[in-house]
């Protein structure tokens, strides 16, 4: 059986640095493989909503956790300067000491973009600055001294990249377009993580990849299959219940449907045999945010009932 990967997100909306410092420490003590914060400029529902900035605290968390992995799920490619991106990803996983995954994507706000002086270009044209952005990275962060590059949305001239980073940064490549960005994260993703909003469509998104793996002439186990899910978890199903049809009316469909054939939602025991479920579709990794006031709670309770059941 492979390894099963789980992450955590970190809370980071409307929470201060010392909020978000104390949840990692916790998370990372109770045995979860990462810690995952999102790359959103703003929050997603609304400019005025606080949050912090996914890199600075990517370093931030670094400095403060030991074993965890730290990614971002996931920074838009077209959103910063990507040289300068792969300048200051490679300096975080210098100070964590070879831990970081670059979860990378096409973006999806405009004013993330446009609010900050960079052009918001059409989905077409976002999803070759990610795979232009891929290309660059892999080689800044390889053995070449300078690196010139000249894409048709990424350039960049004599870049030199020191310190490298510690290990071969895994690029974690998040969306579910079957036609490109599938395709995409087969001819260059260590990881592909599916949207928790197609968790349910899983399979089928599974079977477009491995198509595209096929044609790129990868083998299908090169690319760790990942999933970004709500977990709604209780002692028991009574309890589990009402906090699932909660979590349907606040989050909508933006993190799935808490009730939906590949939720995971219930107690340990429902809990661990949809996480089954997705292993047995080859899914190995999963980045989870918990639901819950304080999502350390539920998180403790999975940690102690489900984890090791899959380590």
């Amino acid at each position: 059986m492979p390894a099963i990967h789980f992450g955590v997100t970190v809370p980071q909306i409307k929470r201060t640095w010392e909020e978000c410092k104390s949840a990692a420490r916790e998370f990372e003590a109770m045995g979860y493989d990462s810690l995952w914060v999102c790359d959103h400029l703003y929050g997603p529902q609304s400019p005025s909503i606080p949050i912090l900035e996914a890199w600075s605290l990517i370093a931030a968390l670094a400095a403060v956790t030991e074993r965890a992995e730290l990614g971002t799920l996931v920074t838009p490619a077209g959103m910063r300067n990507p040289a300068q991106l792969g300048k200051v990803i490679a300096s975080i996983d210098n100070i964590a000491g070879g831990r970081v995954i670059a979860g990378l994507g096409a973006g999806w706000m405009p004013r993330e973009f446009t609010d900050f002086g960079v052009e918001f270009l059409s989905t077409g044209q976002r999803l070759r600055q990610l795979d232009e952005t891929i290309q660059l990275f892999r080689r800044m962060w390889g053995d070449e001294r300078e690196v010139t590059f000249e894409g048709k949305y990424v350039h960049a001239e004599n870049v030199v990249c020191e310190p490298k980073p510690v290990r071969r940064v895994p690029v974690l490549v998040g969306g579910a377009g079957e036609k490109v960005t599938l395709k995409i994260a087969a001819r260059q993703a260590d990881i592909w993580n599916n949207l928790a909003g197609h968790q349910g469509a899983l399979p089928q998104k599974i079977a477009a990849l491995r198509g595209h793996l096929e044609a790129a002439g990868r083998p299908a186990n090169e690319v760790t299959i990942s999933q970004q899910c709500l977990v709604t978890i209780a002692p028991d199903e009574a309890s589990a219940g009402p906090m699932v049809d909660t979590a349907a009316k606040i989050f909508g469909g933006h993190m799935g449907d808490p009730k939906g054939p590949l939720a995971i939602a219930g107690s340990p025991e429902t809990v661990r045999r949809k996480v089954q479920e997705h292993i047995d579709l080859g899914c190995t990794m999963f980045v989870m945010e918990f639901f819950g006031r304080d999502t350390k709670e539920p998180a403790k309770l999975f940690a102690d009932t489900v984890l090791p059941h899959f380590k």
